[in-house]
């Protein structure tokens, strides 16, 4: 029988041979790769400050024809206080606007002229600067009754009116859910006659309520401070600009 050593020590040499080309193939080659770092500038983050800067030198948007007359001469709070709420934030007028300082819970502002009971229209721009609430509940007088119109509430997203039939902006027929962006100016419209009260967000429809027969009412609270006209928000800051109003006399036509 042959001596199976030699064949054993070649297959040996073979498989070290094989191992020393595997090891060599699979090395590192002690070069570490390039890595090109991208660095993406992010938006800066506005204070509330910066933002009233950056919203006071925004262009209003046109509020189309008609005889508007101004409500808010943008330079002071004449024909306009501050309502008397409990834990008031701070009201100021600057570069045009009001600035609704957080309250605890309502900071807002009265209309000290005499308001019109039916037939009217008003339009305003509103913005919520800070806070997740209602930067915008705008009272006003319905014949004998007020409501309240509110944009933003019950956490951020609920526009609607308080009170129809005794049910809130949250529970009733006018209730709508909206996405409202922090830093951005809203163009609200209410319209108001006879039959019918109407608003628009933007170009948006939110309210076509037929008013006869119903129970038109404010929510029970603070909020019945702002009447017969006014403005408020809740644990928001908030601003207002260009409010403006005009005499109608029949409800607009259809908008969705």
């Amino acid at each position: 029988m042959k001596n199976p050593f030699p064949l054993v020590c070649c297959c040996g040499l073979v498989a070290a041979a094989l191992s020393g080309c595997v090891s060599e193939r699979f090395k590192p080659s002690g070069v570490s790769p390039q890595r090109e770092t991208i660095s993406v500038p992010s938006a800066p983050k506005l204070d509330e400050p910066g933002i009233l800067a950056q919203a006071a030198a925004q262009p209003p948007a046109p509020v189309g024809s008609g005889d508007w007359q101004p409500l808010f001469d943008g330079e002071s709070l004449h024909g306009w206080r501050v309502t008397k709420f409990d834990g008031g934030g701070k009201v100021e007028v600057r570069q045009g606007l009001i600035a609704l300082g957080a309250g605890d819970p309502f900071t807002g502002v009265n209309y000290t002229n005499d308001a019109p009971k039916v037939n009217y229209e008003i339009a305003l721009e509103a913005m919520r600067v800070g806070g997740s609430d209602f930067f915008c509940g705008l009272t006003f007088p319905v014949r004998d009754a007020f409501c309240s119109l509110i944009i933003g509430g019950w956490g951020g997203s609920v526009v609607g009116l308080s009170n129809v039939d005794s049910m809130d902006a949250s529970e009733n027929e006018t209730t709508q859910f909206i996405d409202f962006a922090t830093g951005r100016w809203y163009h609200v419209r209410l319209r108001v006659t006879e039959q019918k009260i109407e608003a628009w967000i933007e170009q948006k429809k939110v309210v076509n309520l037929t008013s006869t027969g119903r129970k038109i009412s404010q929510r029970f609270g603070d909020i019945e401070l702002s009447k017969p006209l006014g403005i408020a928000s809740w644990m928001t800051s908030a601003a207002v600009r260009e409010i403006k109003i005009r005499h109608v006399t029949t409800p607009d036509s259809p908008t969705e």
